[in-house]
């Protein structure tokens, strides 16, 4: 019996969806092997299985069997046994011949899909409405249909021992340093993992190691994902998840969205000034409100101070834990809200906030004035969602150094916040960019966006010599 044979079934004569077709030719035996629920039952018999029977002179020469027999439009030959498998698995049909050595594979994908559709996470006023799917090919066509251009590299890899899933690396030559290029395929190379089921193993390697900040960006938009590797970024697609990395990625990034390019461009830079102003309440508006009626009462005005003694009278806690602990309750809200069913959630976090709020206030917990910075931290914090997780910490930290040293340690946590986010790096490119360059400082994509067709495309090659 063919290797490839004895092999084939070896390792998926148990599936029950593995099937095994036999065609009998003037020369000898043509096997089939697929996987049933994976390919297009329809597409293996006409253009597959059809030319095997009519054709009464197939000669024992792989070649012509490609090029005069099969209809198939993708065929490919099988370097070793392992890769027939991969390929059965896959969705391909694995052609074995009792007459030749050599065996091949057409492609006949099949299996159901999610269709193209609008991504929930990334919506936009106005722009493009597609999003990726979880099938790596139709991500890479929606990525050649916006850039058709030659130089657009995508190179395919499979990780995972036991999962053996495919892996695709896209740039653009040319406009992506070669160093950039040539450190991600580095540690693409050194992921060593049995499964690789969604796209975070592998953002866990590439990013920043000791952070909460998302070093690795994301995206589920196409065309967002297409703007980045114009720039010359580098886009990894992992089959089996809709969503896209983007590497380097850089602080800066997460006040930009797609609505910003799309919308007028007054109006643009109106919302991402409020997107950075609010980051910075929602970082640190309960740490300076806890420092200033903690130690500095001194410094807020009189009238507000007996209004803040009013209302905390009956409050047996200390300020700092009446914070803590309604943060704590926003927190619990917006987990339960993501958590449950979509119309459930909004409403649990709608009512919940309000009857929690209300709650506290009645049962002595916290103070009116305590609930409304809280819950203005948490409402800002809504707008830079790619900063959620990075800001729960950081806010603590900032509420707990200002209760204990009051400004003073409000200043100290301002300074090792920026300490901590200029010491990260993304892919060996300084977290901070473009402020940390000190050479073709690139101003027209920052606070606020200038004309389009001004914008810089490149902004990587300018700065490679600043990469650390």
């Amino acid at each position: 019996m063919n290797e490839y044979l004895q092999y084939i079934y070896l390792k998926l004569k148990s599936s029950s969806d593995f099937k095994h077709r036999e065609l009998k030719c003037n020369l000898g035996t043509i096997n089939l092997f697929f996987i049933d629920n994976l390919c297009d039952s329809k597409f293996i018999s006409e253009y597959i299985i059809a030319p095997f029977i009519r054709n009464d002179n197939i000669k024992a020469d792989i070649e012509d069997v490609k090029k005069n027999v099969l209809y198939s439009n993708s065929i490919g030959d099988i370097k070793t046994k392992e890769d027939a498998v991969i390929h059965i698995l896959s969705g391909d049909v694995v052609i074995v011949f009792d007459f030749i050595s050599s065996a091949i594979y057409c492609e006949a994908k099949g299996f159901s899909k999610r269709s193209i559709s609008i991504p929930i996470a990334e919506a936009v006023l106005k722009g493009p409405r597609e999003g990726f799917n979880e099938v790596i090919v139709d991500n890479i066509s929606l990525i050649r249909r916006k850039i058709k251009n030659g130089n657009l590299t995508v190179e395919l890899q499979l990780l995972g021992e036991k999962s053996n899933t495919t892996v695709a690396l896209i740039y653009l030559k040319g406009s992506a340093p070669n160093n950039l290029v040539d450190y991600i395929k580095k540690k693409l190379s050194s992921i060593n993992l049995d499964f690789l089921l969604d796209i975070n193993y592998i953002q866990e390697q590439l990013q920043c190691k000791y952070t909460c900040f998302d070093t690795i960006g994301y995206t589920e938009k196409p065309d967002i994902a297409s703007s980045k590797i114009l720039e010359g970024k580098v886009v990894v697609l992992v089959d089996g998840t809709p969503f896209a990395l983007i590497a380097p990625y850089f602080f800066i990034e997460n006040f930009q969205t797609a609505d910003d390019y799309y919308l007028n461009k007054y109006y643009s830079n109106f919302t991402r000034l409020l997107r950075i102003f609010a980051f910075m309440i929602s970082l640190f508006l309960p740490g300076i409100y806890v420092a200033l009626t903690t130690h500095h009462f001194s410094l807020v005005p009189l009238e507000f101070i007996f209004r803040l003694a009013a209302s905390r009278a009956d409050v047996p806690l200390p300020l700092a834990v009446e914070v803590v602990i309604m943060t704590f309750f926003f927190i619990f809200l917006r987990e339960a809200g993501i958590r449950l069913p979509q119309p459930i959630g909004q409403a649990i976090s709608i009512v919940g906030a309000l009857i929690l709020g209300d709650a506290a206030v009645g049962a002595g917990l916290a103070s009116q004035s305590t609930v409304i910075i809280v819950a203005l931290s948490a409402i800002t914090s809504f707008l830079t969602p790619k900063l959620n997780t990075a800001m729960i910490f950081w806010e603590f930290i900032v509420i707990v150094l200002s209760s204990l040293l009051g400004l003073m340690g409000f200043f100290m946590a301002i300074f090792i916040f920026c300490a901590h986010v200029g010491s990260l790096n993304s892919c060996g490119y300084s977290y901070f960019m473009p402020f940390t360059t000190s050479e073709q400082f690139d101003y027209r994509d920052l606070a606020a966006r200038d004309n389009l067709q001004d914008i810089s495309k490149n902004m990587l090659q300018t700065d490679e010599d600043e990469r650390k």
